[in-house]
This record gives C-alpha cells, sequence and structure tokens, in this order.
C-alpha cells in the first residue's frame, strides 16, 4: 500500500465517538498507513490511551464475560472494536506516533507477567499461551484460590497487579499481545509504536513471592527475563515494527546506584536485539533526579527520551544543561493527568526553548503520561455547564492539542484554534464563580494551629468503650454493602424525574432497613447503613458542595473493570447544608447497635478528584476539610456516636521523591485532624484506608489521631503487620482486613481465625477489631452474606479461645 501524507488525507467520518459496540457490528474501515517516521519537522505522540471505551464498554463486555453472559469471542470483539476507533482516531487527528499494547483487559504490568509466563503456581498453568482463565485468575482469583496482589501505580489512583517473582521463576514467551496488536493495526494501515513495560521497572515494582526470602534480589533475575524481551521485540521488527517505546517510569523515583546499574546493564544486552529499530524510553509522574538522568541518557541503544515536563518541570534544567546529540526528545507538555486545556502558547514556548537547545527536528510533541489516567471524550459531556466545559480537554481533545503543538512548532500554527485556548484561560481566571472570599480566610486562618482533639487516644477509647460497651474483638464492616441493579435502576429514575421524591426516599429507606436487619442477623457489632443513596464515594460529596462540577462520562479506569467518575474541582469549596445527616440518622433510629457516620476525608476527595491548577493542592484541601468538619459536627448533634471518615487515598498522593514527602504528610494529616478536632471524647472518630504500602507512613497514620483505623491487609500477605513486628507501637482502635472484598471468593471461617490469631500476635486484643479489607458494593449478595457470616463466626471463635485461656 502506498504511504499517504497527512496533508493530503480526506477526513473521514468514523472516530470512537460513533462506534457502535453491538456483536453485530461489522467493521468496513477506510486503511491508513501511518509512517512512525524520524525525518519530519513536525512529529507528535501519545504515551497512552484509555482503554475503557468512552461509554466504558470493555467495563460492560468484561463484567458480562464474568458473569458466563457472553462468550471469550464477543469480549474480544468488543476489545477489537475499542482498539481500532482509537488508532483511527489518532490517525485522523494526524498523530504520527501511535501507541499499541496500551489497550488491557485488566492492566499492563499484568499483561507483562504474561508475556514472561511468570504465573504462580497456585493458578495451575501448564505453560503455552496464556489464556482469559489463567489471566482473569491471577487478576481476580478463582474459587479455590486468591488473586495476585493489587497495588497504587505512583500516585495515581489506578491499581496494577504485583508480579510475585523468586529464584525457581521459570519465564518463558507465554503471551504474544504486544505483536499481535501490532499487527491488527497494521492490518488496518497504522503503523503503531509498541508499548512494553520496561524490564527493569517490571523487575522494581514485583515482589518476592510468598516463601521467597523478603530480602531477595528482584534484580538477580534480569538475565532470566531479557531472553523473552528480546524474543518480544525480534518478532515485533519482523512484523515491520519500526519504533519500540519501553515504559520506565521507575527512573523518576530515588534509585540508589546498583538499581542504575541495572538499566545500562539491561539495554546493553538489548542493544543487539534492538539494532534496526527507534527506542523510545518513556518517564513520567515526576522529573528524573540528575542521576538517573545521566544514567538514561547515556544508554547507547536508545534513540528516544520522554519525559514528564509537567509534574517534572526539574527536568528541563537538565536538559539545559546537556542533552545528548542527535537524539529525540519527546516532550510531555499535554498534562495526561488531569482535564483542564493545555495553555497553548505557554507550552509552545517551552517547545521552542526545547527546539533551541536539542534541535527543533528533535523534538517531539507528547502527553506527560498515558491519557489513561484522564476521561475519555469531552464530546459525551452534552449536559455540562457551557463556560466551565470551555476550560477543560479529555483525552480525545489532547489529542488534538498535541497535534496543535505539533504543527505549530513546524511553522503551522492554527491561529483561531490558539485564539479560542487562550480565551477559555482567560474566562477561567476571571470568572467569579471561582473564588468565594469567605471560604479563602476560612482556610488561611487554619494555619495558626495544628487542630488536635484534648485528650490522648487512650484516654478517649476509654470513654468510648463506657458508652458502647463493645465485646472485645468488635466486628464492623467498611460501609457501602452491594449494589443491586434495582437500587442503581431507582437512583438513574430518580436523576432523570421518572420517580418522585417521596417514592425514592421510601425506596432508600426500605434499603437501609434491609442492610441493618442483615447486620442484626449476623451479629456485627458496629453497623453501617450500606450507603444505597450514594453512587460513588468522592461524587456524592462534590454534589453537595459548592466549587465542583460533574461529569455523564467522565469515566477512568481504577482496575480491571473498576472505573471512577471523578468530580472536577474548579472553585473553592464550602458545604451549603448538611450532607448525610438525614440518612444517618434514619439508620441509628431503626438499631439499639452503634450506627457509623460515613463520609469521605479531605485528601480522598482532593486525590480522587480532577483538581484546579490554579492554587496549591493544599489550599484546596483544606477547604474541603472545613466542609467535611461541619459535617462531623452536625453528625454528632444528631447522635451519631461513631464517625468514619475515609481517607482511602492517603497513601497515593505521597509525592514519588522522599525529599518532598514531609511536606505532604504534614498538610494531608493536618487536613483530616481538622475535620475532627471538635468532637467529644465519647465521639468514635474511624478512618479507613485501601490498597496501598502503608508501611512507610505509619508514624504519618499515628499522627492522624484516630480512633480507630480499619486498613487493607488480606490481598497483601498481611504485608502491613510486618510493620507491628518490628516495634511500631499503635494505641488506637486497629482493624487490618481479613476478607479481599475485591475476589468473589468467600474465605472460610478457618482462614480468617487464622488470620485473626496473626494479628494478635502483634497487636493488643483490647485494641483489634475484624472487618473486611474495604466496602462491600461491587460484590454480590450471594457473596457477602457468607463471607460476613464467617468473618462474624472466626471473631466469635477467637473471642472464646482468648476468654477460655483466660
Amino acid at each position: 500500500m502506498n504511504k499517504v501524507s497527512f496533508q493530503t488525507l480526506t477526513p473521514f467520518t468514523f472516530s470512537l465517538r460513533s462506534l457502535s459496540f453491538s456483536h453485530h457490528h461489522s467493521r468496513s474501515f477506510l486503511r491508513f498507513s501511518v509512517r512512525a517516521t524520524s525525518s519530519r519537522a513536525m512529529t507528535s505522540h501519545i504515551v497512552g490511551y484509555p482503554r475503557v471505551g468512552p461509554k466504558r464498554e470493555l467495563k460492560f463486555a468484561l463484567e458480562s464475560f464474568w458473569d458466563g453472559k457472553s462468550s471469550a469471542d464477543e469480549l474480544k470483539k468488543v476489545a477489537a472494536d475499542l482498539r481500532s476507533a482509537i488508532w483511527k482516531q489518532m490517525a485522523e487527528a494526524g498523530i504520527q506516533h501511535i501507541p499499541s499494547n496500551t489497550f488491557s483487559y485488566y492492566d499492563q504490568v499484568l499483561d507483562t507477567t504474561a508475556m514472561l509466563g511468570a504465573v504462580p503456581d497456585r493458578y495451575n498453568w501448564n505453560g503455552g499461551e496464556i489464556g482469559f482463565d489463567v489471566y482473569f485468575s491471577m487478576a481476580r482469583g478463582n474459587a479455590s484460590v486468591p488473586a495476585m496482589e493489587m497495588t497504587k501505580w505512583f500516585d495515581t489512583n489506578y491499581h496494577f497487579i504485583v508480579p510475585e517473582l523468586g529464584p525457581d521463576v521459570k519465564f518463558s514467551y507465554a503471551s504474544h499481545k504486544a505483536v499481535d496488536e501490532y499487527n491488527e493495526a497494521k492490518a488496518l494501515g497504522v503503523n503503531t509504536v509498541p508499548v512494553l513495560v520496561g524490564p527493569v521497572s517490571y523487575l522494581l515494582l514485583s515482589k518476592p513471592a510468598k516463601g521467597v526470602d523478603k530480602s531477595f534480589s528482584l534484580l538477580s533475575l534480569i538475565d532470566k527475563i531479557l531472553p523473552v524481551y528480546k524474543e518480544v521485540v525480534t518478532e515485533l521488527k519482523a512484523a515491520g515494527a519500526t519504533w519500540v517505546q519501553f515504559d520506565e517510569p521507575t527512573l523518576v523515583k530515588d534509585l540508589d546506584a546498583h538499581q542504575l546499574k541495572a538499566f545500562n546493564y539491561a539495554y546493553e544486552e538489548l542493544e543487539s536485539t534492538l539494532s534496526g529499530l527507534n527506542v523510545l524510553i518513556e518517564t513520567y509522574f515526576a522529573d528524573v533526579p540528575a542521576e538517573a538522568y545521566k544514567t538514561l541518557t547515556s544508554l547507547k541503544a536508545v534513540t528516544a527520551y520522554g519525559f514528564d515536563l509537567v509534574r517534572g518541570t526539574k527536568t528541563l534544567d537538565l536538559i539545559k544543561q546537556g542533552f545528548p546529540s542527535g537524539k529525540f526528545l519527546f516532550a510531555g507538555v499535554v498534562d495526561g493527568r488531569n482535564i483542564w486545556a493545555n495553555n497553548l502558547a505557554s507550552s509552545l514556548n517551552t517547545l521552542q526553548a526545547l527546539g533551541d537547545i536539542v534541535g527543533k527536528e528533535k523534538v517531539v510533541v507528547s502527553t506527560s503520561c498515558s491519557l489513561l489516567h484522564t476521561a475519555v471524550d469531552l464530546v459525551n459531556e452534552t449536559k455540562l455547564d457551557q463556560e466551565i466545559k470551555s476550560w477543560l480537554a479529555f483525552a480525545s481533545q489532547k489529542v488534538v492539542e498535541v497535534n496543535a503543538l505539533a504543527k505549530a512548532l513546524s511553522g503551522q500554527k492554527d491561529e483561531v484554534f490558539f485564539s479560542s485556548n487562550a480565551a477559555a484561560l482567560a474566562s477561567r481566571k476571571s470568572s467569579p464563580r471561582v473564588t468565594n472570599e469567605a471560604v479563602q480566610k476560612a482556610a488561611a486562618a487554619l494555619k495558626g494551629s495544628d487542630h488536635r482533639r484534648a485528650t490522648n487516644v487512650s484516654s478517649r477509647l476509654d470513654a468510648q468503650q463506657k458508652k458502647l460497651n463493645l465485646p472485645i474483638l468488635p466486628t464492623t464492616t467498611i460501609g457501602s454493602f452491594p449494589q443491586t441493579a434495582d437500587l442503581r435502576r431507582v437512583r438513574r429514575e430518580f436523576k432523570a424525574n421518572k420517580i418522585s421524591e417521596e417514592d425514592y426516599i421510601h425506596f432508600i429507606k426500605e434499603e437501609i432497613n434491609n442492610v441493618v436487619k442483615i447486620q442484626e442477623e449476623l451479629d456485627i457489632d458496629v453497623l453501617v447503613h450500606g450507603e444505597p443513596e450514594r453512587n460513588d464515594m468522592v461524587e456524592y460529596f462534590g454534589e453537595q458542595l459548592s466549587g465542583f462540577a460533574f461529569t455523564a462520562n467522565g469515566w477512568v479506569q481504577s482496575y480491571g473493570s473498576r472505573c471512577v467518575k471523578p468530580p472536577i474541582i474548579y472553585g473553592d469549596v464550602s458545604r451549603p447544608k448538611p450532607m448525610t445527616v438525614f440518612w444517618s440518622s434514619t439508620a441509628q433510629s431503626l438499631t439499639k447497635r452503634p450506627m457509623k457516620g460515613m463520609l469521605t476525608g479531605p485528601v480522598t476527595i482532593l486525590n480522587w478528584s480532577f483538581v484546579r491548577d490554579d492554587q496549591p493542592r493544599f489550599e484546596t484541601c483544606y477547604q474541603i476539610a472545613l466542609a467535611i468538619k461541619d459535617e462531623v459536627e452536625d453528625l454528632e448533634k444528631a447522635g451519631i456516636t461513631v464517625i468514619q471518615i475515609d481517607e482511602a487515598a492517603l497513601r497515593e498522593g505521597l509525592p514519588l521523591r522522599k525529599s518532598e514527602e514531609a511536606f505532604y504528610l504534614n498538610w494531608a494529616v493536618h487536613s483530616f485532624r481538622i475535620t475532627n478536632c471538635g468532637v467529644q471524647d465519647t465521639t468514635q472518630i474511624h478512618t479507613h484506608m485501601c490498597y496501598s504500602n502503608f508501611n512507610d507512613i505509619i508514624h504519618s497514620i499515628i499522627d492522624m489521631d484516630a480512633d480507630v483505623i480499619t486498613i487493607e491487609n488480606s490481598r497483601s500477605d498481611e504485608k502491613l503487620l510486618s510493620v507491628f513486628r518490628d516495634g511500631v507501637k499503635y494505641g488506637a482502635g486497629i482493624g487490618p482486613g481479613v476478607y479481599d472484598i475485591h475476589s468473589p471468593r468467600i474465605p472460610p471461617t478457618e482462614e480468617i481465625a487464622d488470620r485473626i490469631n496473626k494479628m494478635l500476635a502483634v497487636l493488643e486484643s483490647n485494641i483489634l477489631w475484624v472487618n473486611p479489607d474495604c466496602g462491600l458494593k461491587t460484590r454480590k449478595y450471594t457473596e457477602v452474606k457468607p463471607a460476613l457470616t464467617n468473618v462474624v463466626a472466626a471473631a466469635k471463635l477467637i473471642r472464646n479461645q482468648l476468654a477460655s485461656s483466660k
């Protein structure tokens, strides 16, 4: 097929927006050929793209397949349609370096584990190409074995599946996905840049498998995995690939000399295999430290380097001090982590300055990271306020911004597009909806105090126990109960004004009544109302706070099929009226047992939103903290004696560099304390944290000064408990999770009892709580009831054992 220049292409009508996902959708595509070439002045690149689809098509296809309602072929068809639409859309927008293999059915690190054949023994894989059965068992567990650990991807709300490695793992080329997807795009006429998780980052993101000594050097496996990488690269070259992208995001972290040497070694070993290919090493999420920059830019096999110039502005100074001659700079100036329209004039200035240093023909305009972390397409937001909409750019619009900057850099500036962008930025800056002077003053006044409760935690726990009279090892859940199809339908109908407020309230009250009855029948000690009125733990609050805007389809993948719809914080935040008091009071009136008030904390609301970028994040966080403080005090006045303020996302906001951690933790922990510093000693404040590595911030968690903390534990192989084995003294109540709610598996009573005993080996029985890892919203009642039955039975079993041993 003849190569066609982009300037001569006729715009075609097919796009991601118009894609139909019925199983009978027939594909008749215009075919393109996109030359990934290094000789053009105007070059543009996208690091990666959202895979869920503009209307969450992948989510629904996955869940249908998991439920046995559709076939593997039907799932593959939806996936292929999504991929082809994305490639076509980028080609239509004029992008030269279009990525492939950034699509995933669950997670790109899990895809790499499959590619390397690094399947833990418990999944009984017998070799050959890894199929859905083994792949989804690793991701989700199955009836007989648990899933692999899941944790946060750097400082994002995306989760990856952590590889479990050891000296005896036999690596083999077991998933040809990277080559298959390259060929799939090529058959559509799009020559893509295949993307692989780089070998060194893969190992640095792994953990020693169960039974492997914790001191085992994961980097010692580099010689075992490189042969598989060589096979993949050889096949990609044979298929016609001219570029390959290795994502090595661990280069932005604080790495020691031994870890940096691994990059030199790996890419030297790959050098002969990579010969003849253009090789891009992509970094993102922060600036690259000076030593890592020196290591990266000295790698011989590498043609191009990708940098995040949005969160990594210090990298600009390193580039100014020296950039290797003849290499390409992939300049990540379009933010892949937020939804604000790019400041095109400012980005163009940056690109021109870079062009002066490295040569204009060597600058490739790119996104700061994969667009996986932003919403898909603004076109689907038909109800969003027009003024606010003009300030935004989702993934689809960011692709257009990248191309507009690339054209401008090569002297083909679209003056109309740039003028319209400048007008939108000016409108946002001057809009009266952004600023509330009373809020600004209240937040500024916070700086004089550290907002601690008047008495220490052990005195408070004594006062609370007198009031609550709980048994030893009290049981509770984290907040949400399963959200049935009926419940979601009623919420949808109420939002669309199809049912009256009276009917809606009646339905939700019935749902709460049902959840209370279930918990009483199960004999749980501290109850929750199940959150049937809530769509999402952040969106629910944001909808009732000023300064927030909401999308209809602004979904972002969190893990697997789980998507979240982050609110947009565009202005100063305040609470016009109580948000949860009515429902919590209603629930408490149905039982004599304590009923938890359920709130989302300020740091989590911040970290799980798209946050305004025109003031420091901590200022926005203090504003949210004041709004939550008002709610906490209103709940207390209404007679709610246990109030949970979830800070699920506190850890994920931690900067990637040690030098910046203390500042973040100081304001984040302070924000939490602001919310509850005014309550009585007898009011018990809980907080909850989910999937993350907590051991390195345990002292900050203690400094939050909550009365009780519930925390993810079961899926990470009780890693959390090691911190207490190491002698950290914890005096507040603590509930390390005993039931992994992200898997459909029902843990038996004995297994849960065993977990509780492990906890009792390092924690006092008078502070230990028994609870699941996380909320139960995504599970079914057929899973939740037996699992919670076993949780309560295990707690009672250990209580009896403790009583008889005394």
